[in-house]
């Protein structure tokens, strides 16, 4: 039986928006709103969807770096928000972030040693007398040599500084790995390099990581599961084979249609169009978020809240959020924009 690793339950992230005189409270942004899954011991869960949608918010929040409204987080059996702050720093070791821009997450004016150095240090990972052999060890791991550890990121380029930030996220031997479109910022060719230095790093150290993409083809390539987010809320969950050939929800759908073609002449499905802009978090539709822009919706819609749900041609853990599932299927619900 495979170990859960982390367990999200009922997660609300709202922030608060000010206004008048007094500074009061007028309404809120629902970032990510009631999301629950469960990622196991070293497996990759993605989560996916548009810019805005909640992803990168649902990942601060497991780590409280954002301190979420409502919900629990479990890690290895322990809730995380009943933690004090010194319990959670404690914890922080098992739990490591890589971030999306490498050159703003690392500091400047120090180099790659004293950055690693750091690290080991605030986390109390490594001995004293150890960490110059950590450091060199970590520098080999990610594919860099030992005498660039005395560099400061701006002598790196894009993709060895994201290396580094891998490199920080190892130095104190964590269990988990969030990593917030940690490839979206590098070149195609790297983007490559890195993926297939994180998938490596899984297998030899055992981690675990929730991977943060919008980038469905970077997904296909290092996930086991895939959560497909819209308007802070989880539309369709599914392993990957499964989303990627049957596919439910027209939002999944559309997302899988923008893959480029890697053949000019390969036949594929016809792309879809979404028409209209995401709806503003802050007064977010009723009913299916994803009505205002879905060409099968209905009144049904508009003013019910569809459940994730699993039909009889879907595989087991594929679940989606959509009220005419099988009928979009066999053809019996055609669109009605």
């Amino acid at each position: 039986m495979r170990k859960e690793l982390l367990k999200v339950s009922n997660l609300k992230q709202y922030f608060p928006i000010k206004g008048g005189f007094l500074g009061r409270t007028v309404n809120h942004v629902k970032a990510v709103d009631d999301v629950t899954f469960t990622v196991y011991e070293g497996e990759t869960v993605s989560i996916v969807g548009e810019s805005g949608c909640g992803k990168s918010t649902t990942g601060r929040s497991i780590l409280r770096l954002d301190e979420p409204t409502d919900g629990k987080v479990e890690f290895d059996g322990e809730d995380l928000l009943s933690f004090n702050k010194k319990e959670m720093r404690e914890n922080r070791k098992r739990m490591q972030v890589i971030f999306q821009d490498p050159f703003a997450s690392l500091n400047p004016r120090q180099t790659v040693r004293q950055i690693l150095d750091e690290a080991m240090e605030i986390q109390d990972a490594v001995p004293r007398d150890q960490r110059d052999e950590k450091i060199i060890e970590l520098m080999d791991t990610v594919g860099l040599g030992k005498h660039q550890a005395d560099r400061y990121p701006h002598e790196f380029s894009g993709g060895q500084r994201q290396r580094v930030g891998i490199a920080r996220a190892l130095s104190v031997n964590p269990e988990l790995i969030i990593c917030d479109e940690a490839v979206s910022a590098l070149d195609v060719s790297i983007q490559a390099q890195v993926i297939n230095l994180l998938k490596k790093l899984q297998k030899d150290y055992n981690l675990t990581y929730l991977f943060i993409a919008h980038d469905l083809g970077v997904v296909r390539h290092i996930s086991d599961r895939v959560i497909v987010m819209y308007l802070g809320k989880f539309v369709e969950i599914a392993d990957k084979k499964s989303l990627f050939t049957n596919p439910q929800h027209p939002y999944t759908k559309a997302l899988l249609s923008a893959i480029p073609k890697t053949n000019p002449d390969e036949v594929g499905k016809e792309r879809i169009i979404l028409k209209g802009d995401v709806p503003s978090p802050i007064d977010p539709p009723t009913g299916c978020r994803f009505h205002t822009r879905c060409p099968f919706a209905t009144e049904k819609c508009v003013n019910e809240v569809p459940e994730l749900r699993q039909t009889e041609n879907m595989a087991e853990g594929h679940v989606s959020a959509c009220h005419y599932m099988e009928e979009i299927a066999s053809g019996e619900h055609q669109p009605t924009r």
